[in-house]
Parts: C-alpha cells; structure tokens; sequence
C-alpha cells in the first residue's frame, strides 16, 4: 500500500547535473536568496495553533456531532426512517471519520512530502525559505494529527463509541487512490505523486474546514478544533501554491504531459467520499445490501460529487492553468473531462 512507500525520497533522481531527461532542473533561485518566495511563516510564533492554541477539550456529548449536509446518507429516508439515533450514530462515525482522515493524512502524506523538502530531499531546487517554513509545516500537520486523535479520543470516551473500527477497518481511500496513480506513473517519475497529493491536498478549499467552524449546532469545542486547523492551513495553501509552481517549472515537457493528466485523479482522491466506511457503516445498522447500494446511489449522484468537486477545487485548478499545466491538450482534457474546468478556462 501507499503508506509503506511514504518515506521514499521524492523525484530522487533529479541532481540538477547530468543530460538525462531525469537530472533536467530548471534553474533554481541562488543559494541564499529567496527565489521570488515571500512566504507566510514570518510571524508563525505567534499565530501556529501549536504554539498559542491549546488541545480543545470535548465536554458536549449528546450535540449533532457533524454536518449532515456534508454526509448526505444519514439524511437518507431509509436512515431516517430507523430513529434519531441511527442518524446520531451515523454523524458520529462520520466525525470519527473524519478525524481519523486528518491524522492519517498529516502521517502518511503530507509530513512525509515536506520532512523531504525541509531535507533537501524533494529533488527540487528550492529557496532556503521554502526550507526553512518546510520545517514550520512539519511542526503544525505533527500537531494537527495529534489534537486530532487525541480529539477522537475524549469524543470516544464521552459517547461509549470507539474512535477505532472493528479491527482497524481499512486505510483512508486516499491510500488506495494513490496508489493507482503511482501505477499510472512511468517508473521513472514515479514519487512525484506524493509531491503531487501534497500539493492538491494543501491547496484545496475543504468545504469541513470551511463550514464547521461555522455551523452553530455544532459542539463549541469541535469547531474551535476544526478553526484552529484551518487557519493554519491558510498559510499552508500559500506555500504549497508556490510548491507547484517550482514543480512545474522542474518537469521536463515529457514528465509534464505524464504527470498532469493524473491531477483530476489526484484532487478526487482527496475530495471523493469514502464509500466502503459508509456502506461499513449502514451495515452496522442493518440495512441490507439492495438498500445500502440505493443509499449510496442516491446520497452521492454522480452529476453532484462532480460539480462539488469543482466548486472545491476552483482554486487549485486556476494555480494548475497559471503554471501552464493546461497548455498540454491531454492534461486539459483530463480536466475537461473530470468536469474541474469552467468556461471561462
């Protein structure tokens, strides 16, 4: 699986020396300079939420636990017709869920990616700054997967409902997903899909961290918990904006044309439901088959998840045509076809 890959180094054949295609580097910023990169880490002791913002203590069992607008099948009229309780407990796992996800991501994609920039490892000629807040990042995602099991743990003890599933349960999608795209990938370059998922997961406008801060029927708790995320995730989406573009400006014209028609996979791998835990879950319940594949039919039509995936990742796919991702035909199409462009791109 993809998480026993997460400590390769990334695009390890690029040395900037040689004629191959794979030592090919653009020229990168001079050592000591800043490249152009302005960052947004100049006041991180005072604004990372592991430096000024404690562990949220979870003290409001009994509240709605998650948005039910963003895991429709606890709406779903075969749900509903069971009792409030099937609905409670299906938003409860979801909220673990979803906890889980954060933890896993930081741990297995995401601090790894930038544990390899802040090293020099990322096969990228990148200014010392970008280093250096590289180092920021791998302090903030550590602290973010550790409030965030440690979050899922008091929501455990709280409710009676473990934070683990049976046996572990399954990795996150996003781990499966990676690694069909890795498969995809000529052998060559293959690693910059972690780099890749990085960048597409940084950039992203999560509709969670978007929403639940704000949603009032939620615990207090857990949307200061999910604020603290977000604003660090801010500056977070400013580095890894400027992340693509020097990975762009890196790949040879070939690795480009191999790379880009993989990134519509890359942001579903991200943003696309994890349908296996909702089916796991409406099991539990004791819905039968036929109706736990119409729940998920109906939960998630295709026509909608494609336009959310659009409207979430708006932004990144606007950083992608700046860095002239979209010049390539098959990339563009590959967007066209995922239904990420609007028509004005």
């Amino acid at each position: 699986m993809y998480r026993e890959r997460a400590t390769e180094p990334l695009l390890a054949a690029r040395t900037g020396t040689g004629t191959g295609p794979k030592a090919r580097l653009e020229p990168g910023p001079e050592p000591g300079t800043h490249g152009g990169y302005t960052g947004g880490f100049a006041r991180w002791d005072r604004l990372a939420g592991v430096r000024n913002r404690p562990q949220r203590p979870f003290t409001e069992p009994g509240s709605l636990y998650f948005p039910p607008e963003l895991h429709p099948v606890a709406l779903h009229p075969l749900v509903t017709a069971g009792g409030p309780e099937r609905v409670e407990w299906l938003l409860l796992r979801r909220l673990h869920d979803y906890l889980d996800f954060t933890t896993q991501l930081e741990a297995l994609a995401v601090i790894p990616v930038v544990t390899a920039i802040s090293r020099g490892r990322s096969g990228l000629r990148l200014p010392e700054a970008m280093r250096a807040d590289a180092f920021k990042i791998v302090t903030d995602e550590a602290w973010h997967a550790q409030v965030s099991y440690d979050f899922a743990q008091q929501v455990a003890r709280a409710t009676g409902v473990p934070a683990e599933r049976p046996d572990g349960g399954d990795p996150p999608a996003f781990a499966e997903r990676l690694d069909a795209i890795r498969d995809r990938l000529p052998h060559g370059i293959r690693g910059v899909e972690a780099l890749l998922f990085a960048i597409v997961s940084e950039t992203l406008i999560s509709g969670i961290l978007a929403e639940i801060p704000r949603d009032e029927r939620l615990p207090v708790s857990l949307r200061e918990h999910v604020r603290d995320h977000a604003e660090d995730e801010g500056r977070h989406h400013v580095y890894f904006r400027a992340v693509l573009r020097q990975l762009w400006a890196a790949l040879t014209p070939a690795e480009r044309r191999a790379v880009g028609p993989q990134v519509p996979a890359a942001i579903r791998a991200f943003l696309a439901p994890d349908l296996a835990r909702a089916a796991e879950d409406l099991r539990t319940l004791g819905l039968p088959e036929p109706s736990v594949a119409q729940v998920l039919a109906e939960s998630w039509p295709e026509e909608k998840a494609v336009r959310d995936m659009a409207g979430a990742a708006r932004s990144l796919v606007r950083y992608f045509g700046e860095a002239g991702a979209l010049d390539d035909p098959a990339t563009r199409d590959s967007f066209e076809t995922a239904g990420l462009l609007c028509p004005e791109q």
